[in-house]
């Protein structure tokens, strides 16, 4: 059943939930990494996308009936966005840092209104576009700071924050007022199939599932995934696309504090300017366009 419900939610709460999904999605590239020892990146993807079809088909047994083409076709491309994303996420992740990985991923930020301009040719703000050049400023830093420079695994990291966009703005475009989790079970299956499919036709790896990745498993099915798709869809339409995009820039500082206190990574200097580069270029364009929704009393919105 669509959420209907004309209940005013107050912006801390609001604030609040969204900067819990960021926590959840942040803890994500720590769990992926511990999965990734025991478990193929493309493997995990498909077991963490199949066990999330599985809970989704549990939550969405009372709605299944209402379950028609327009729904599956319309689940079927937003999904197909986002297995290209997850499967981009998977590959770059296990090539490079869990830090990186979530300052890079974040890029998505900046691809959006490139993307916007380069298909229905929406204009690119110059608070955008000087985001793009500190960006591009933090990319450099990386490349010098890292021990094998820019990696394949950041590249791919880069990709994934464009299918990101891809993604976002997919939704977007594509999406009104079907019920929202029915079009979460419809893409976490699409995921699902595309990864056990991609899993048929890669050569066979070893597979050994122990405690930690089990539940590393379980964490990136439940909490990022289910939860964080089913609270974004509740919460996200009571703010403003501003306020949610400056929020979600915290992904990468949970990632990081992750990867340095689970993991063990550390940044070189090079490192730290970069990620503060890239963090500067998705943060400052956010907190300006803010600043004028503030100015003119723009904060949330009802249902």
């Amino acid at each position: 059943m669509t959420d209907t419900s004309q209940t005013a939610v107050s912006s801390s709460r609001v604030t609040f939930m969204l900067v819990f999904t960021t926590l959840l999605w942040g803890g994500s590239f720590v769990f992926n990494k511990l999965g990734f020892r025991d478990i193929p990146p493309v493997t995990f993807m498909f077991l963490r996308f199949a066990l999330a079809t599985l809970i989704m088909t549990v939550v969405c047994l009372p709605r299944l009936r209402r379950l028609d083409w327009r729904i599956t076709w319309k689940g079927t491309v937003v999904g197909l966005a986002l297995a290209a994303t997850n499967l981009s996420f998977v590959l770059g992740l296990s090539g490079t840092t869990a830090s990186r990985a979530g300052f890079l991923n974040n890029l998505f930020v900046l691809f959006i209104p490139l993307l916007c301009y380069l298909v229905w040719r929406e204009r690119v703000d110059r608070w955008s576009f000087l985001g793009i050049v500190l960006a591009l400023v933090g990319l450099w830093q990386l490349a010098r700071g890292g021990v094998e420079g820019f990696s394949y695994g950041d590249f791919l990291s880069t990709v994934c924050a464009l299918f990101i966009a891809i993604h976002i703005i997919t939704v977007s475009k594509v999406l009104r007022d079907e019920d929202v989790y029915l079009i979460s079970f419809v893409q976490f299956a699409v995921v699902a199939l595309a990864g056990g499919a991609i899993c048929l036709f890669m050569p066979s790896q070893p597979l050994r599932v122990g405690p930690l990745s089990a539940a590393s498993l379980i964490y990136c099915a439940i909490f990022p995934t289910v939860i964080c798709f089913t609270l974004q869809n509740r919460y996200q339409r009571y703010t403003t696309p501003t306020k949610a995009g400056l929020i979600y820039t915290l992904d990468p500082v949970w990632s990081m504090l992750g990867g340095m206190a689970v993991l063990g990574e550390r940044l070189s200097g090079k490192e730290w300017v970069g990620c503060g580069f890239i963090f500067g270029a998705v943060a400052l364009p956010m907190l300006i366009r803010r600043y004028r929704e503030w100015r003119i009393g723009i904060d949330y919105r009802r249902a």
